[in-house]
């Protein structure tokens, strides 16, 4: 734990520092049956409800790490906003400068796993997120210029990416969320500091088919070479492809028993916001936030409340 207690008390941030998260938040409804999945047809399992979206989870998870946030999104005036905001509130986000958007619904996101916990189908209603408007974003300009860091999801719309990419004067954090959705980050790889796509979306980002460790490196290297500055590339089992201007590693991950595969992702951007506030190098970087994605897939739920900083240290072996 030595590397551990150095770093939580040098590192980048001060006690009152803060990360802001820009992205979505939504109701999460899955299912993920008792045995293998029969396509077209009612399969007994469990069923969950909850808040959810990328850039929430990805606020709840540096929340639990021990890291203050607040999120800016938008949200409607139905049910559902109040019950993701009393989520918000418990789970220690600041959500007081979301959007609120009169008669609008808050968006939902309706998933199903296969008995594995692996994503199989899901219908996401994200309409609300085009609200979360450059004219917004300028509203909340003190909440981001406040920041240690922007993390940003591309859920919202590509002229507020480009609002952030043109005027964050802190490192901008991004999220592809989805092979369609990551096509707006392709004009402002060059200002974005950290870039966490999985396989598929890098091979779509780069015009790579993606199939071998090969393929994964040459995705990398496109998109090395169109700015970006440090890339986390997931390829599921095989690990975590890392790239920077000095080249590129594939790290294993870090074994788990997992129960649900949803918010993978989501913990491992919330590990390296955290590794970077707290000055963390690049191989303890990967190792905690591996740690922190190991942790949140062996929780039914899509972020894990057993999560903390010490948890994931440990794990890591900082």
């Amino acid at each position: 734990m030595m590397i551990y207690r150095e770093m939580n008390s040098s590192g980048r941030m001060k006690p009152d520092s803060y990360v802001a998260v820009v992205g979505g938040v939504n109701i999460d409804i899955g299912g993920r049956p008792f045995h293998k999945l029969i396509e077209r047809d009612s399969n007994p399992g469990n069923v969950s409800i909850g808040s959810g979206g990328v850039g929430r989870n990805i606020a709840h998870n540096l929340s639990l790490l021990g890291i203050r946030v607040r999120l800016l999104t938008a949200i409607g005036t139905d049910v559902n906003a109040l019950r993701v905001q009393a989520d918000c509130a418990e789970a220690g986000i600041d959500i007081r400068h979301a959007r609120k958007v009169p008669g609008a619904e808050t968006a939902t996101f309706l998933f199903i796993n296969d008995e594995n916990g692996d994503l199989s189908l899901a219908v996401s209603d994200m309409k609300i997120c085009e609200m979360i408007s450059p004219e917004y974003l300028k509203e909340q300009r003190s909440v981001l210029d406040g920041a240690c860091a922007i993390v940003m999801d591309a859920n919202i719309p590509e002229e507020s990416i480009r609002y952030l990419a043109e005027t964050a004067s802190v490192p901008l954090f991004a999220d592809p969320v989805s092979v369609t959705k990551a096509v707006k980050f392709l004009p402002y790889l060059d200002r974005i500091h950290t870039f966490k796509p999985n396989a598929k979306e890098a091979g779509a980002l780069s015009g790579t088919d993606v199939h071998d460790s090969a393929s994964l490196r040459k995705a990398a290297g496109i998109l090395l070479s169109k700015g970006v500055k440090n890339l986390y590339i997931s390829y599921g089992k095989e690990g975590i492809l890392v790239g920077h201007k000095g080249g590129s590693r594939l790290y294993p991950s870090v074994s788990a028993n997992a129960r649900n595969m949803t918010g993978a992702g989501d913990s491992f951007m919330a590990g390296l916001v955290y590794s970077w506030c707290h000055g963390f190098s690049q191989a303890d970087t990967m190792r905690f936030s591996a740690a922190v994605a190991a942790i949140s897939v062996e929780s039914e739920k899509t972020v894990n409340p057993e999560l903390s900083a010490e948890a994931a240290a440990k794990r890591a072996g900082l």
